[in-house]
């Protein structure tokens, strides 16, 4: 027998390795099936115009299904380890694609026509919305109307639910046409968001692990700059040295055309794991270099590699953000809830409301004072905005990510109440969009006539013939704001002048970007898609 065993025990362990690939195999293949099965749902709805289940709705109630149906089933836990959601995936291989194609096929002249609004919206905006939020959802636990949390950890959840994902509203924003404008603001605070909302959990993480510190606001502040200008500049930078190579390196002949490509999808790549490794934001790094790959590498590229990287990202980022929604509706099933305290999921549920609306009213307000009467954001334009704050993957990768970084059960706490925020806005909201656009009339408004009327390419205010007149019941603040737009120079002058002429191989008065921010290629999933 003791032979007999020292016989069977090498192909044991052999059968083991086999049996994994074997596993490996299903759980792929099962989520090959769930992507395609999402790409033709989603078509038949588009070709349908069925609104109330957008194609990310799809998506996610896809995989919600399939996780339910294996957790009641005796799926092996080896395949069923192929649906879990790891953060560390999302954030270093779904992510960047998606990230990049944001800032890739953001157009100059709409996005910094209304540059002003929406560095507002996205950092003033976002920093409101975490606050107002981790203060609520603090003051609730000191009330024992929920269960109550640190100060910093609610926080830190009030960080990581600001993280907007309003991708259905996009999508039909798309779908029906509306007024470039605010699909300008919707799409340019979505990008930003993300950025800020990790840039802000970050620090909050950062603060909660140094508690004892005396000086906790300030290192707060310092690491939150410390982290978003960095990553920014870093970003600008690797594009910039891009932007170089390929004006200077000739890889525009037609045998290199591969391997101008290939850089420069890699540029990216670069630029994102940087970032990480200088442990700034990678996404705020990819973010910027997709904007400037944009403006200036991409111009330097031969036309059919134009062609090429343009399908490409879009290509993989539509993967990816198809991906990501069924991933997440997978885990959500598949995961261990902390379904205890079901006071603070209701109350948060609430309080975002509250934070959303704050956020939105308050900064087109400061907004709308710098503006001439006809840049104004009309009230309909505002209920639009707060109403497109969906909260996405961003936010329940941070909340998943929480579950490691809390101790005590918060962050399975944060979590569960993360997922429900998650299911309950992309799945209502978003199904009922439609029908809040066309209750608010925006459904057709395309007018796009008055964009960058009064303004320059940086917002600077020029004043036209309907504003001359200034009614003597203006606020000192609003005549101060319009002084500063006046004073600011044009970045439009620097760019023609000195950063194209620098840094590209066009002439400087050559204007090839549609003034449609609604970009070309559509996709439909975590960031100012569709």
């Amino acid at each position: 027998m003791g032979i007999d065993d020292h016989l069977i025990s090498p192909t044991d362990s052999r059968a083991s390795p086999e049996k994994d690939q074997q596993a490996a195999g299903v759980g792929i293949l099962l989520q090959i099936m769930m992507l395609v099965l999402s790409f033709v749902l989603g078509h038949l709805l588009r070709r349908h115009k069925f609104y109330y289940l957008p194609e990310a709705s799809a998506s996610l109630l896809i995989g919600l299904v399939v996780g339910g149906l294996a957790n009641i089933s005796n799926t092996e836990s080896s395949i069923r380890e192929w649906f879990n959601f790891h953060e560390e995936f999302f954030f270093l291989f779904l992510l960047p694609p998606i990230i990049f194609q944001s800032g890739f096929v953001l157009s100059p002249k709409p996005f910094f026509s209304n540059f002003g609004a929406i560095v507002t919206f996205s950092i003033l905006g976002t920093f409101i919305a975490s606050i107002v939020t981790g203060a609520l959802v603090y003051l609730a636990g000191v009330t024992y109307l929920v269960y109550r949390l640190p100060f910093v950890e609610c926080m830190m959840f009030g960080a990581l639910i600001s993280s907007t994902d309003p991708v259905t509203v996009l999508a039909i924003f798309q779908e029906l046409g509306t007024d470039v404008n605010l699909y300008a603001l919707v799409f340019g605070e979505s990008v930003l968001n993300d950025a800020v909302a990790i840039s802000l959990y970050r620090a909050m993480s950062l603060m909660n692990s140094h508690s004892s510190s005396d000086q906790n606001i300030f290192m707060f502040i310092f690491r939150f700059l410390e982290t978003f200008i960095g990553s920014l500049s870093s970003g600008v930078g690797v594009a910039f040295i891009s932007a170089l190579l390929f004006k200077y390196a000739g890889l525009d002949i037609d045998n290199l055309q591969n391997l101008e490509c290939c850089l420069f999808v890699l540029f990216p790549y670069f630029s994102y794991m940087l970032a990480e490794g200088l442990g700034l934001s990678g996404i705020v790094s990819i973010l910027f270099t997709g904007i400037v790959m944009k403006h200036y590498s991409y111009s330097n590229l031969s036309e059919r590699s134009q062609q090429f990287v343009s399908a490409f990202f879009h290509l993989i980022s539509s993967l990816a953000e198809t991906f990501i929604f069924i991933y997440m509706g997978l885990d959500i099933v598949m995961e261990q809830h902390s379904w205890s305290h079901v006071g603070f999921i209701f109350f948060s549920i609430i309080f975002i409301v509250i934070a959303r609306a704050t956020n939105v009213f308050s900064c087109a307000y400061l907004v709308n004072l710098a503006r001439p009467l006809h840049r104004k954001i009309p009230m309909k334009h505002q209920k639009a905005l707060c109403y497109s704050g969906l909260r996405g993957a961003m936010a329940f990768a941070l909340a998943l990510q929480s579950v490691h970084d809390l101790p005590e059960g918060h962050g399975k706490t944060i979590f569960t109440a993360t997922t429900a925020i998650v299911v309950l806005t992309v799945l209502l909201i978003g199904g009922s969009t439609g029908t809040m656009l066309e209750a608010l009339e925006v459904i057709g408004d395309t007018q796009e006539g008055h964009l960058g009327d009064g303004f320059d390419m940086n917002n600077s205010y020029v004043p036209t013939s309907q504003d001359e007149e200034v009614p003597s019941s203006g606020s000192r603040l609003k005549m101060k704001l319009k002084e500063i737009h006046r004073s600011t120079p044009s970045f439009t002058s620097l760019d023609k002048n000195y950063l194209t002429p620098f840094f590209t191989t066009q002439p400087a008065d050559e204007e090839d970007h549609d003034d449609d921010p609604r970009p070309q290629y559509q996709s439909r999933g975590v960031r100012g898609r569709n």
